[in-house]
């Protein structure tokens, strides 16, 4: 669809799935609505999923004061629900899925448009920028370990990279319409690997994935241990999860955090038959902590050494509650037990 005028630039379509997202919704929506694409070839969908801040007040006072902003209800609360109500309701050429955690620049949807326009790929995303969720030093520090590859590994949107490569998955993608005729919705069995596996779909079916570094985004990380650790361990439990219902496309950062925790649980309990389990186990942990020594002075030498203790902790906590979450998705994958319902780690 392209709408009539001079430019005849493309309709594009920005879905936000939300809930309780009042500190961030405000910021976010002026970021987007701020963009310098022309206003009548945008639509902006939130769909809130029955938040209980006063998330949807924000949305609404945007909403009436821009005829681009439209809130749509999601009652099954989830958040892929969100997203493919979102892609049905969508009158884009181009589809933008992006997140009220974030903001973006003013040339976020114009130059994503540019590369798709230009290039023979199916998705473009960009580099995210870290930012502190609050005003605390721990927060300061959760945003450092977030954009370390000793904390997320070789996820090349979080670390950055100096040109644009092609990728298993970017963040807030802009996707071009017809993939979604090609490959279909997001999985609605699935929560926080919805779009790994969505992406591994396109790639089957011959599309492309590109990160681009021209295309940048700001993303405000958890501001609190607790939160980040609760945020990780559904992530973790989710990637292992998922495999009752789809094959997803693992790479070494996501096993890496559960076999941590198997080697230091596995030496506590089985030490009462050999003693040297439990040795190679304080072993495992030795090296871990030398690492996250490592890796936690070089980020605290550059941005101050006051964040060195909690910079060491927050990396801790990343990959023991990731990996416990794995852990728990691993072990609910095997065991033949049901629930009411699929809501772990949420």
């Amino acid at each position: 669809m392209r709408e009539p005028g001079l430019n005849l630039r493309p309709f594009v379509s920005v879905i936000m799935p939300c809930r309780n997202e009042e500190k961030h919704i405000g910021r976010c929506l002026d970021s987007i609505l701020a963009n310098d694409y022309p206003k009548e070839c945008i639509e902006i969908l939130v769909i809130d999923g029955q938040s209980t801040d006063r998330t949807r007040e924000i949305v609404e006072r945007h909403a009436s004061r821009s005829g681009h902003i439209r809130l749509i209800d999601n009652r099954a609360i989830v958040q892929t629900y969100a997203t493919n109500f979102g892609l049905k309701a969508a009158k884009g050429e181009y589809i933008i899925r992006m997140d009220a955690h974030a903001e973006y620049p003013s040339d976020y949807i114009r130059t994503c448009v540019d590369w798709l326009e230009r290039e023979q790929v199916d998705v473009v995303g960009g580099v995210c920028e870290t930012k502190p969720g609050g005003t605390s030093t721990v927060a300061r520090a959760i945003s450092m370990v977030l954009s370390s590859p000793f904390g997320v590994g070789n996820s090349y949107f979080r670390t950055g990279i100096t040109g644009p490569r092609l990728v298993d998955t970017v963040p807030f993608g802009c996707y071009r319409r017809e993939i979604f005729d090609r490959v279909g919705l997001f999985d609605e069995r699935l929560d926080r690997t919805d779009d790994l596996e969505f992406n591994l779909r396109v790639r089957k079916n011959g599309g492309r994935l590109l990160l681009v570094p021209a295309i940048s985004s700001i993303y405000y990380a958890r501001p609190t241990l607790w939160s980040l650790a609760k945020q990780n361990f559904g992530n973790g439990f989710w990637i292992m999860y998922s495999l009752k219902f789809v094959r997803l496309p693992f790479s070494g950062r996501h096993l890496v955090p559960m076999l941590f925790v198997l080697s230091l649980l596995s030496g506590v309990v089985l030490s009462a038959f050999t003693p040297l389990l439990l040795v190679l186990s304080l072993l495992v942990l030795v090296a871990h902590a030398a690492a996250n020594f490592i890796f936690s002075f070089s980020l605290s030498a550059r941005q101050g050494l006051q964040y060195f203790p909690l910079v060491f902790l927050t990396f801790f906590v990343l990959h023991i509650s990731y990996g416990i979450g794995s852990l728990a998705g691993a072990l609910k994958l095997l065991l033949p037990v049901r629930s009411k319902g699929e809501s772990i780690g949420r």
